[in-house]
């Protein structure tokens, strides 16, 4: 057994627990999205950090028919807790489990920080879901997929994203009319994607996160509905 952990202090109070407890594992203090060479291959690798896509050294150290267990997260913290199988042609592949597990973001795939922004601005219309469905635990990791670089302000009626990558915005708001309105600015739309995945999600009967999957090459990491070729969505790696 290896187990890294980045943080030192942590390291050394997770060494002599191990150490009491009379366990003996190999201990590395050091960035675990690197995994460790040295011991692999490796049968099951169990990230105790959430990631928003899957490194690929891990793909090298777990031997085909291996396991890689992690939580997917991103940066509008909707989660998913993946489970996915090597294959002997170097891909990975598997279902989200219907357990709801998170941990802490991986620090190199956090958000970066945020200017404060001018909102309500850009060109207005009529939104096609309703803004509170990205209060859900499932419609928060659909929205987050079809707009990964984006994090995510407010809630219920006025939902606020932003992208960090391009400065796109969407504001939304009720309309006193019935409904919704939105205001998107910038070169993304950031809406229109959320709706397109939101509304497929819908159609499938609003399922749990563990309706999705995930597939991972060495061209492409994306999340699909269903099955591998139904609808996707890309990872941002």
């Amino acid at each position: 057994m290896t187990s890294i952990e980045y943080d030192s202090a942590v390291a050394g109070r997770a060494r002599d627990a191990l150490a009491a407890a009379g366990y003996t594992p190999t201990l590395v203090t050091g960035d675990g999205l690197a995994g460790y060479d040295k011991n692999a291959e490796y049968d099951r690798l169990i990230a105790t950090c959430s990631v928003r896509y899957i490194p690929f050294p891990w793909l090298w150290q777990v031997r085909d028919g291996g396991t890689i267990t992690v939580p997917l997260s991103g940066w509008m913290y909707g989660n998913a807790f993946a489970h996915l199988t090597l294959d002997d042609d170097g891909t990975a592949s598997g279902r989200f489990l219907e357990d709801d597990v998170y941990f802490m973001t991986a620090r190199s795939h956090g958000p970066p920080p945020m200017a404060t922004p001018y909102l309500g601005i850009g060109e207005r219309r009529s939104s096609r879901v309703d803004p509170r469905v990205l209060d859900e635990a499932a419609g928060l990791f659909v929205g987050q997929l079809a707009a990964p670089s984006a994090m995510k302000l407010g809630g219920g009626d006025e939902v606020v994203l932003l992208d960090v990558a391009t400065g796109s915005q969407a504001t939304t708001k009720p309309d006193p009319e019935g409904g919704w309105m939105v205001r998107q600015h910038g070169p993304l739309r950031l809406w229109d994607a959320v709706e397109d995945a939101v509304l497929a999600w819908q159609n499938a009967g609003s399922p749990h996160q563990s309706a999705y999957g995930l597939t991972v090459t060495r061209d492409r990491q994306y999340v699909w509905l269903g099955e591998p070729d139904g609808p996707s969505w890309d990872l941002p790696v």
